[in-house]
């Protein structure tokens, strides 16, 4: 049995913002394994399992707010007698840019509060992480992490959940080298600015009229000139 913990904030207020891409992973995986909706508190967690893909998975949301997360990680640990190897915890990390993702065997918190939580219930730092970039602050590190995902990186989050996902599913199935080995290269497309940016912003589409707006004015789009 693998247990994969997302970290995150319950509320709608916290659902989409980047403190909860862990959760947001989770439930992409629950929706390929059809176990959305089946899930039930338990362990101070939103807590669903089942066997998937030749994996058994246990997928666990602590329900504790983030800065004591660990409590909720120690019930569910405790429930299925299961040793430190057998965890994966996904986490954001403002120190990678958005949609980079690292996995690691153990270290300290690196100033994550619910990471810390974690490692203060477990007394060890000794468990598998998937670190998932949500990008660097450029204002204070909290508002940041609680903030919603800008519009061109919301343009490319459905791929690196999925992404997100294929390496929750590699670490069950070949081990945290591979997927390692595997993931830690992996690199988001790039931004297509001209698909985010709403009419009538600077360099977005044009509007109705055919008036685009420019660094340096206002233009009319012709017919077959490049938008």
């Amino acid at each position: 049995m693998k247990i994969v913990v997302g970290l995150g904030n319950p509320g709608e207020q916290y659902a989409r913002t980047r403190h909860n891409i862990g959760w947001m992973v989770l439930d992409r995986i629950a929706d390929r394994a059809g176990w959305a909706g089946r899930g039930r508190n338990r362990d101070a967690s939103a807590v669903v399992m089942g066997h998937y893909r030749g994996l058994d998975l246990v997928l666990a949301k602590p329900l504790t707010y983030m800065n004591d997360s660990g409590v909720a990680v120690r019930k569910v640990l405790a429930r299925q007698r299961a040793p430190l190897h057998e965890l994966l915890v996904v986490v954001d990390d403002f120190s990678l840019p958005f949609g980079k993702m690292r996995f690691r065997e153990g270290g300290s918190a690196g100033g994550h509060n619910g990471l810390r939580s974690i490692i203060d219930e477990l007394e060890s730092e000794a468990f598998p992480r998937l670190r998932i970039g949500i990008g660097e602050p450029d204002r204070d590190a909290v508002d940041h992490v609680l903030s919603v995902f800008h519009p061109t990186e919301r343009q490319r989050l459905d791929e690196l959940l999925d992404a997100g996902a294929d390496a929750v599913e590699a670490w069950a199935r070949d081990g945290l080298s591979k997927a390692a080995n595997r993931y830690n290269a992996f690199t988001l497309r790039v931004a297509d600015d001209a698909r985010t940016a709403p009419a009538g912003d600077v360099d977005g589409p044009p509007g109705p009229d055919g008036i685009r707006r420019t660094r340096t004015g206002w233009r009319k789009v012709r017919p077959g000139t490049p938008e």
